[in-house]
């Protein structure tokens, strides 16, 4: 409805309070005088461009159509006003928001009225600052590992499974069989059901997993013992605790309950080595071994750049502290969530793989999440302090070799992340390796081997 024609830049008086950690609160004022302009250029501009029936073009009296429009033009009149106030804040106090803005304690927005001032307020919660410390004093352990022909079966037999065969099967079930059925979900203190769906996923704890697997995305103590030995029709009902960082707020320290009815189930007959080399196309068996130790050490090598990032991502959230908004908004724990399954693909991890360390780390303790979301800051801050740019040839060899891993084409694995709305989260996958590796650039870089990185990680997990 209103007019391209330009418009004089809007007169407002701005005010900005902190109310709480990264939160702040602006009242804006726009004085009468620029309303009674801002509704005349919209009127005037509706008026040359009215077709109302009985009157040529641009030729209907002023008062009837203020009389059939009046209302609509001043509603969205009083929406630019407001957007073009938020806007000139945060660009002339350089705010960084993190959230839309929202009426103080729920109020309305007022009416605008002719001749009158228009006062309203808004509170944002706002990225975090802080000061960005020295790097150079960084040290960063590299585990170091030789590729053996004992990891190179190991890879063979996960290889085999992969492109083994599936075959129905009604049961009894055993370790990595994989299931679909209807889950059913209650939450404790809530009434009713909280989530349903028919096609629910669910694969028996390999032996190794020591009992635990995924479902739904939590991650279930003793799946096996309730899933081993069950036939397809069965039902079964598994509990867990939702952790005090899952990024729902309504799931953090209550009783999940999922009521799961097996309806189909498959069992993967595994391939041998000689039908894998052939469906590779590969001659011979010891030529696919080779491959795979190729493989296997370009794997190597990126997991090692992994870990040291990481441990880069551990010291960035112990040097650097500053109070999180008091608003963590589940969007913005989801997002660092997605970002990790992106990172996780992108690194070869199979689907399952994925899911049950997503399950894992939404299981960890409100201090992990926490870190999680103050790293998610703090790479943001050092991106822009450090000028990290992600290049389109760069996003687009990350989805082809995003691609190459789960044996799609560049183009379906495009298509697949765009669907599921996640080319922010690639992108950002791509910017926090860059920062990370400009920070190891300056930090000092120990080789450990393989056994004592192990015996680190284990002393890790205890505590």
């Amino acid at each position: 409805m209103m007019s391209t024609a330009t418009e004089t830049k809007l007169d407002v008086e701005i005010s900005i309070t902190e109310t709480a950690p990264c939160t702040k609160r602006i009242a804006l004022s726009v004085p009468a005088s620029a309303i009674d302009q801002r509704l005349e250029f919209a009127l005037s501009a509706f008026l040359r461009d009215a077709s109302i029936p009985g009157f040529r073009k641009g030729k209907a009296p002023r008062a009837l159509v203020e009389k059939r429009v009046g209302t609509a033009l001043i509603n969205e009149t009083r929406g630019q006003i407001i957007s073009d106030a938020y806007a000139r804040a945060v660009e002339e106090n350089k705010l960084r928001p993190i959230s839309d803005p929202r009426p103080v304690d729920g109020a309305e927005m007022p009416e605008l009225v002719r001749g009158k001032p228009f006062k309203f307020t808004v509170e944002i919660e706002v990225a975090p600052d802080f000061q960005i410390p020295e790097f150079s004093g960084i040290e960063v352990k590299k585990p170091t590992i030789d590729v053996t022909d004992e990891h190179i079966d190991g890879e063979i037999l996960r290889q085999s499974y992969r492109w083994g065969a599936p075959a129905r099967i009604e049961g009894p079930f055993e370790n990595l069989d994989r299931m679909l059925g209807k889950a059913v979900v209650t939450v404790e203190g809530r009434d009713g059901v909280y989530f349903e769906t028919d096609k629910a996923l669910c694969v028996v704890p390999a032996k190794e997993d020591e009992g635990k697997g995924a479902m739904l995305g939590l991650m279930i103590e003793g799946l096996d013992k309730s899933l081993l030995g069950k036939k397809t029709g069965d039902t079964i009902t598994v509990s867990t605790k939702g952790s005090d960082g899952h990024e729902r707020e309504e799931l953090r320290g209550k009783t999940i309950t999922v009521t799961y009815t097996i309806g189909e189930a498959e069992r993967i007959a595994p391939r041998s080595t000689k039908e894998l080399a052939e469906m590779f196309g590969v001659e011979t068996e010891e030529l696919f071994k080779e491959q795979i130790r190729d493989a296997l050490e370009q794997r190597r090598d990126g997991e090692q750049r992994t870990a040291m990032r990481e441990q880069v991502a551990e010291q960035l959230t112990a040097m650097i502290d500053f109070p999180l908004p008091t608003k963590l908004t589940e969007e913005q724990s989801s997002r660092a969530l997605e970002q990790q399954r992106m990172e996780m693909i992108s690194r070869g991890m199979e689907g399952a793989a994925v899911e049950n360390r997503l399950a894992e780390l939404r299981g960890k303790s409100a201090a992990a999440a926490v870190d999680r979301l103050k790293l998610f800051f703090i790479i943001a801050r050092l991106a822009e302090h450090f000028g990290v740019q992600v290049t389109d040839q760069e996003l687009n060899g990350r989805i082809a070799l995003m691609a190459s891993q789960q044996n799609v084409r560049p183009e379906q694995m495009r298509e697949q992340i765009e669907k599921g709305g996640r080319m922010n989260e690639v992108v950002s996958v791509i910017r926090d390796a860059k920062v990370s590796d400009r920070i190891l650039s300056q930090a000092k870089i120990v080789d450990v081997p393989a056994e004592e990185w192990n015996k680190l990680l284990e002393a890790r997990a205890k505590n």
